[in-house]
């Protein structure tokens, strides 16, 4: 059985998708949850009041993750409200396609912005927190199959998502010797509204067709990942990245 009981994990972008589904089943384990998000505060809301209802404290703050120094005031004020930080989520990001002929500077920037640049300021922010508290911690950070792989015509994407690995292995490496456990969750095809255009508009029997186990992933399937990395069931693992794509990216 996991278990988070007692435990205060921070979901930056937690108002929808894998994010509000790491954050409710976090909450069923026992963690008090604050939630990041953007732009959707009736979202976020929805999602804090699950928690709520699953009998543990939530608090949502809203705040650009890309901006420089809002993250360290929004981990500032929620370790002030629900007590001090043990976990980080890193579910914030966005997922655009565009051809390398017509992708401008612009597109590229705000999508390693969102994705890269968020990355980095969260876990900046986490790890003053984590470090103080000198009991440890977990941060899980999403990335992507993308990521690995590689992908025509969501390079930019792609880029974030590798980009991210890699610094999650230097933060593993760096945050160790405070036993503050750094990780990434790659999921595939995972039913969100981020995925669900470019799976339609891909075609869904197109997409099944490269999954082995007969359906995508759903955002359950990446929280349950989630909540495993978090608890200290997994407290000798760390600088790793764990699939969850239903097998769409064996090697063999």
């Amino acid at each position: 059985m996991i278990d988070l009981t007692g435990k205060h994990v921070f979901v930056c972008g937690g108002s929808r998708g894998i994010g509000a589904a790491a954050a409710r089943l976090a909450a069923k384990a026992g963690a008090d949850i604050s939630i990041n998000y953007h732009s959707k505060a009736e979202a976020a809301e929805a999602v804090a009041a699950d928690v709520v209802r699953a009998g543990r404290r939530s608090w949502t703050v809203r705040a650009d993750a890309s901006a420089d120094g809002a993250l360290d005031r929004a981990m500032d004020e929620a370790v002030r409200r629900l007590g001090p930080l043990h976990g980080l989520v890193v579910s914030a990001g966005i997922f655009e396609s565009a051809k390398l002929e017509v992708m401008s500077a612009d597109f590229w920037d705000r999508t390693l912005a969102m994705n890269l640049r968020s990355t980095f300021l969260a876990v900046r922010a986490a790890a003053r927190h984590l470090r103080a508290g000198k009991a440890g911690g977990s941060i899980v950070i999403y990335t992507s199959t993308a990521g690995q792989r590689g992908s025509a015509e969501f390079s930019a994407y792609a880029t974030s998502k590798g980009a991210q690995i890699i610094f999650m292995r230097s933060m593993a490496k760096e945050l160790a010797p405070d036993r503050i456990r750094v990780n990434c969750i790659a999921p595939s095809w995972t039913e969100t509204e981020m995925s669900g255009a470019t799976m339609d508009a891909i075609g869904r029997e197109e997409v099944l067709k490269g999954c082995p186990l007969g359906r995508v992933g759903l955002p359950e399937d990446v929280g349950g990942s989630t909540c495993f990395l978090l608890s200290d069931l997994a407290n000798f693992i760390t600088g790793t990245t764990v699939t969850v794509d239903g097998g769409i990216d064996m090697r063999g």
